[in-house]
Order: structure tokens, then C-alpha cells, then sequence
């Protein structure tokens, strides 16, 4: 690691000017220790990808309860880790177009009640067997055990059973149509294993091997030789670290420690780009990091109190202040590349005259309410503090709790009255399997709406385009008008890496530094020949 660590140009003193003056609402200023650089722009590799290497990523958050079971994977580290271990049917690219993957084909039967993957000719796992139709239903039967659901399950309820249909092909059955399956298949938590996986031995059919695994510090990996894509991966090895804190996450970055970083502070930005030793990578992506409201509690159980603190927000100023204007202001809603997405409903936009008579009409004039936050993902924590300012104009105290991200995501994950949490890119229907339904594994709202699901299950179930276009319209005016989200704002990913790294491209999936495919990146030769 030393061997790569180069002279900064920029002083410590003149880092944390930077940092503060980026963010001089939000009152914090990361400590930076860089190693100083020599001042010489580095030149990005050229020419086709180059094998070999060790390619070493800083990840944000993960903790005690870091994983590496394929079908839940919650905080980036398990992500990272998931996403390079093990591969799903289908998956959406860097342009947010569903691919085959462990699948080379899926077609649906006309009246979208049966849906048949094609297994991908020669695919195999990490050990050399030949993915079997067999894997496919075992994988299926783990994800969705009534006994031990995993975070797929509560979107598959429509799943009667999968059985083989063929020697390379799987059909699933439906209990009823629905237009949309595939893309419930596309999501990274559904990868394929073995029909007898073992957590202990984790296999799949992803570029990387599972080389060692200590949660909260540190993953290893190995490349896979029986990797199903010519020439992929690059690296001989992957190496993910946890990084709980900006910081120390940043300073690994610029002292050479790591190679790549996810999340890069926003305040941040500009100084790295004034170092010509990395470069910064962004992506227009649908992520967002809502505010949530627990319906179920006061004072959020009534539908005033949360109008009210939507209109508490202005969310041009969270946009300008807490993303340094990377990114686009939301509405409420969520799935914005969604072809249903309902942009034809108002904008909402500040108005605190309106959110005081709203709070007096609740009861609640003087509202005094406890946000819980950590930094489970860029800006997370900034735009916390961003909204106690905003909240004083309508009278509402906001008092602050920030946690580590490992209590965050502990036990009282789900719990809290009010909090936030992050999403990347999901099309309506998948999103709101996953966290707006009352079954949802992560239904941080408590949100059920006998309407709402309503609409839904039809939307789910109606093959006509127009018609299930019309039934989420409807699904997502309830969420606008009485949800327990505030979505003020769609960010843009930041990721930074050294120069020397290639093959990382903007991805709109949100999911940080290309979509964690670290089977693409290679690393050219940093100056000095080290990497």
C-alpha cells in the first residue's frame, strides 16, 4: 500500500478550508491527512484492459451485522460484497436496461402467467458445476421459505412455484398475470446458488470468489476462473473495506490506501477534482434519502402533522446545500425512471404558512420531535441538519440523534418514529415491494394503506399497459397525499478513484463506483510504476 502513496498538493490546512467552506451549514469538517502530491496530472490507462492486480475499494458504512448471504444484503459492504459473489437471473446495466445475466433469455407466456428463463449456455459456479434448473428452484424455495423469508420474498407473493421445464430452462407460475415479473427478477438480493448452498461456503456465479470475510473491517476476494464473460474479471483479487466515517474513508483515498472510494463527502468534490491524481466519477441515478415518518406513532399518525413537514422543506436549498447542486429536486415520490412515474402531480415547494396551520389545526403548534440519523450514505446526515434549520421557520424543534451506522441498522431498525434511510434506482413496482406494502422487509413507514395496496395488487396483476399505467397513478397520488416519506431529492452518485484505475463508468442504477461490477475495472500504472 505504501508503494502507491505519492506527494499531495494539498496540504491538510487547505483541505479543511475547502471542507468547511463547502459546508458551512452543516458544521462538520472531515479531518484529512493526505500523503502530498507532486503536482503532475496523471494520465488515465489507455488501450485495451490489462489482468492483474489488486484492486482495493473503500465502502461506506457496514458493521457487526456485515453478511454475506446472497438474499439479504442491506448496507453497501453487503451489497459491494453480493453484487461480486453471486449474479441473479436478471440485472439492469449502467444505462438501467434489464440484461440477462445467470439467465440468457426470459419470456413470458401471453397472458403473463408463466414466465420461462433460459439458463445461459456453459454458465457455472465458483467450484465448476454447471448451473442447473435444479439451482434455479432451490434458490427460489430459499428466498421465499414461509419459515425464513429473505428481503426478495415479499415481492415474489404472486410466485406458485418454479419447477424445471427443460434442461436449461425454468418456468415459474404465477397465481396471477403479471406484466411486470421480470423485472422483480432484476434485483441483486435474488443471486442464483446451489441447490446446497452453505453460508459457510459461499458460492455462486459472480466474478470474484469468496476469499476471507471479517465483518465490519474487511472482505476479500479472488478471481474466478470459470467466469462466464470473455476476459472478466481484470484484478486477480478485490479487496472491499469498511469505512464508517468520511474521513478516514477520504484519507484512505488520498494517502493511496485504497484504490477507489464510494460516496465522496460533496463538499469534497471540487478538491478532488483539483487533484491530478484521481479522478471523480458521477452518475445522474434515481437514489434517494428520504425522511420517514412512522404512521403508525404520533404525532406522524396523523396525515396534517406529515403534510406539514413535507411542506416544512425547501428542497432547492437541500439540493444546493447538502449535494452542492448534484442532483434534482424530488416530490415526494420515488421510481423516477419509472414509465409510470407521476410527474404531472404539483411540485410541492416550501410553505410554512401553510405548514403552521396545518400543525394548529393537528394540535401541534409547537411541535418537538426527534430525528434519527447516521451516516448511512452521503449527505445523509447533512441533510438532517439542513431540515432542523428549515423546520425552526414553522415552529417545529428538531432535536438531532445521530447514531453510528451499525446501531442504525441494528435492532430498532424499522423502529424508529423518524428517521431516514437510502434507496437506489427501482422501478414502482419492485420499490414498493421492498419497502410500501405492510408485509415490505423494510417498510420503514409502517405505511398500510388498504386503498393504496389495492391499486397496487391490481396494477400487479393487469397486463394492459394503459390500465396499470392509470392504477399507479393512483397508488402513488396516496403516497403524495398522505405517505410518510419525504423525498426531497434524487442524488447524484459521487464516487472518486486514482487515475490509475480504468474501466469505472457512470452507472444510473445508483448503486456507487459503476454499480460495485468490479469485474470491469482494471488498473493501468500509477506514476512511479507502482500499481
Amino acid at each position: 500500500m505504501e508503494a502507491r502513496c505519492k506527494p499531495n498538493p494539498w496540504s491538510r490546512r487547505r483541505f479543511l478550508t475547502a471542507a468547511v467552506g463547502g459546508a458551512a451549514l452543516l458544521g462538520a469538517a472531515p479531518l484529512l491527512t493526505a500523503c502530498g502530491g507532486n503536482g503532475v496530472a496523471a494520465a488515465a490507462p489507455t488501450g485495451p484492459p490489462r489482468r492483474g492486480g489488486t484492486l482495493r475499494v473503500g465502502v461506506t458504512g457496514g458493521g457487526a451485522s456485515d453478511t454475506i448471504d446472497p438474499h439479504i444484503p442491506a448496507t453497501n459492504p453487503d451489497i459491494a460484497r453480493v453484487i461480486n459473489l453471486y449474479e441473479p437471473l436478471l440485472l439492469r446495466d449502467h444505462e438501467y436496461r434489464l440484461q440477462p445475466v445467470v439467465a440468457q433469455s426470459m419470456t413470458s407466456s401471453p397472458d403473463a402467467r408463466t414466465w420461462t428463463a433460459v439458463l445461459r449456455e456453459g454458465i457455472k459456479f465458483h467450484d465448476g458445476r454447471p448451473v442447473t434448473p435444479a439451482d434455479v428452484v432451490a434458490t427460489f424455495k430459499r428466498i421465499t421459505d414461509p419459515k425464513d423469508p429473505k428481503s426478495g420474498a415479499a415481492g415474489l407473493t404472486m410466485l406458485g412455484e418454479v419447477v424445471p421445464s427443460g434442461d436449461h430452462s425454468v418456468e415459474f407460475r404465477l397465481t396471477e398475470p403479471n406484466a411486470g415479473f421480470d423485472d422483480l427478477l432484476g434485483q441483486y438480493s435474488l443471486g442464483i446458488v446451489p441447490a446446497d448452498f452453505d453460508l459457510k461456503r459461499p458460492i455462486g456465479t459472480g466474478p470474484f470468489r469468496m476469499g476471507q470475510f471479517t465483518a465490519g473491517l474487511q472482505s476479500t476476494f479472488v478471481r474466478n476462473e470459470h467466469y462466464w464473460r470473455p476476459g472478466q474479471p481484470y484484478a486477480d483479487q478485490l479487496v472491499l473495506i469498511n469505512f464508517a466515517e468520511d474521513d478516514a474513508r477520504i484519507n484512505a483515498l488520498l494517502s493511496s490506501q485504497v484504490d477507489a472510494i464510494d460516496q465522496v463527502p460533496v463538499a469534497l468534490v471540487d478538491v478532488l477534482r483539483s487533484d491530478p491524481r484521481m479522478r471523480v466519477l458521477t452518475s445522474d441515478t434515481g437514489t434517494w434519502l428520504p425522511f420517514t415518518m412512522r404512521v403508525d406513532r404520533p404525532p406522524f399518525d396523523d396525515v396534517r402533522v406529515r403534510q406539514a413537514l413535507r411542506l416544512v422543506v425547501d428542497r432547492e436549498q437541500m439540493i444546493n446545500q447538502v449535494l452542492s447542486g448534484q442532483g434534482r429536486v424530488g416530490n415526494d415520490l420515488y421510481a423516477p425512471f419509472d414509465p409510470a412515474y407521476a410527474k404531472d402531480l404539483p411540485q410541492r415547494r416550501q410553505n410554512i404558512d401553510e405548514a403552521k396551520r396545518l400543525l394548529a389545526a393537528a394540535g401541534k403548534p409547537d411541535l418537538d420531535i426527534e430525528l434519527v440519523t447516521a451516516p448511512i450514505q452521503a449527505g445523509a446526515v447533512e441533510a438532517a441538519q439542513v431540515f432542523q434549520q428549515q423546520a425552526k421557520a414553522a415552529g417545529v424543534t428538531v432535536r438531532i440523534r445521530k447514531l453510528d451506522t451499525t446501531t442504525f441498522y441494528g435492532e430498532n431498525y424499522l423502529s424508529w418514529d423518524f428517521a431516514q434511510d437510502f434507496w437506489y434506482t427501482r422501478n414502482y413496482l419492485p420499490q414498493v415491494a421492498s419497502g410500501s406494502l405492510p408485509k415490505a422487509p423494510y417498510n420503514e413507514t409502517h405505511w398500510s394503506d388498504p386503498e393504496f395496496t389495492d391499486l397496487v395488487t391490481r396494477a400487479s396483476s393487469t397486463v394492459d399497459a394503459k390500465a396499470r399505467g392509470d392504477l399507479l397513478h393512483r397508488a402513488q397520488q396516496i403516497e403524495y397525499e398522505r405517505g410518510g416519506l419525504i423525498v426531497w431529492g434524487f442524488v447524484d452518485q459521487v464516487d472518486a478513484h486514482q487515475a490509475y484505475v480504468a474501466g469505472l463508468v457512470p452507472d444510473r442504477t445508483g448503486i456507487s463506483l459503476s454499480g460495485y461490477q468490479f469485474r470491469e475495472a482494471w488498473l493501468g500504472t500509477a506514476p512511479g510504476g507502482a500499481a
